[in-house]
């Protein structure tokens, strides 16, 4: 009786979603305004910026674009997710860490992803070759001016061949990825639908198209969607936030490793992104025993949900 009367009052899920916005917008705007005037005044281009070529900082020393996608990814992502787990610390645990079978877990997850690439190839080569209708054909334009852009900078960043870029890489666009969007996305953002919704599984699916469309990369959209959904099930199966993690990590990392061996060996990005499909059994094998990791990595989950329902009885 009286652990209810003082039990403090949980926010409510409309609540949670205006604190975590106002807190993505005032985060990104303070942390890229002090990160992008930090470096003008380092590199004496305030002056070239006013007059209107400033820009060429951003665009010509890759350095620099390290440094702002890593502070727009820490400040948009991390920071909002983190101040608001210490507004709310006494009524949700939005990053929970069980270590109940963690190791089969990431074994689990590992091998998920490595035979479920090729169906995800299919996937991603549909997308790519996507058409709107005639009617849609100036969005079509827009949306692939939009890509360009982005594969412009893809190309810029990814398609290295020292090791030390290697590593930056696999620090910019694997490790901080990895971590700052799935606390933000998976342990934040789901979480916040959840509630909102009274449904796991909307939750999950509405997270994942949110957190694929936040890129701007039309022709990327459902493989990212996809493996939004991965990360989600994988969360709410493992309730532990280091899974997603560990599987975001393996898939940009992947990517990045290979672009890496690519470019050392004096291929393209557009040869890495018409490498030979696979045949029609690999496809096959890759849909069967992805569904078979996933029913697996499901059934473990289980296990943790009757052991507990054990020690209540």
């Amino acid at each position: 009786m009286d652990g209810q009367m003082f039990e403090p009052k949980k926010n409510s899920a409309w609540m949670s979603m205006m604190i975590l916005l106002g807190l993505t917008f005032a985060c990104a705007f303070a942390v890229q305004v002090i990160v992008i005037v930090g470096i003008l005044m380092s590199t004496g281009d305030i002056k070239s910026m006013l007059e209107g070529g400033g820009t060429s900082i951003f665009s010509e020393n890759t350095y620099v674009l390290y440094i702002i996608l890593a502070a727009s990814s820490i400040s948009t992502f991390l920071l909002p997710s983190l101040f608001l787990q210490l507004t709310e610390k006494n009524q949700y645990r939005y990053f929970p860490a069980e270590p109940f079978q963690l190791k089969n877990y990431l074994v689990l997850i590992f091998l998920f992803l490595l035979v479920c690439n090729p169906a995800m190839e299919v996937v991603s080569r549909w997308n790519m070759d996507m058409k709107l209708p005639d009617f849609l054909e100036k969005t079509e334009l827009w949306m692939r001016s939009q890509e360009d852009q982005m594969k412009e900078l893809t190309v810029k960043l990814v398609m290295v061949d020292s090791i030390g870029k290697l590593m930056l890489n696999l620090l910019v666009m694997a490790v901080i990825p990895a971590i700052v969007e799935e606390y933000y996305f998976r342990g934040a953002l789901q979480n916040i639908l959840g509630r909102l919704f009274k449904n796991v599984h909307l939750a999950i699916w509405v997270t994942a198209i949110i957190f694929s469309a936040i890129h701007v990369q039309f022709y990327g959209f459902f493989p990212r969607m996809l493996l939004g959904l991965i990360f989600g099930y994988a969360f709410l199966w493992s309730q532990n936030i280091w899974v997603p993690i560990f599987a975001h990590f393996l898939n940009n990392a992947s990517v990045t490793i290979i672009a890496f061996v690519y470019a050392r060996d004096g291929k393209t990005y557009e040869d890495l992104q018409n490498a030979d499909p696979y045949t029609i059994p690999f496809y096959i094998s890759s849909i069967i025993l992805s569904v078979a990791i996933a029913f697996y990595f499901y059934k473990i989950s289980n296990q943790k949900t009757k052991s507990n329902e054990l020690k209540l009885d």
